[in-house]
């Protein structure tokens, strides 16, 4: 028996797969130069950006499930 979480976290993960596919399908250019930009972004500026998403995606989660 799956538990309810795992299942949760897979919705998410489909989801997660449904956006970007859609983003890519939708402007292959427009991801193109924003993969190139990524590249060119420093570390800490990635690191940041990434720490902040995490973040307001886990507060956003627990606002839902609250």
């Amino acid at each position: 028996m799956r538990s309810i979480a795992f299942a949760d976290f897979l919705i998410g993960l489909g989801i997660l797969f449904v956006l970007e596919g859609l983003m890519f399908a939708a402007s292959p250019a427009w991801m193109r130069r924003a993969m190139k930009s990524a590249m060119t972004t420093p570390d800490n500026i990635l690191r940041a950006v990434g720490i902040g998403s995490a973040v307001v995606g886990l507060l956003l989660i627990w606002l839902v499930r609250r």
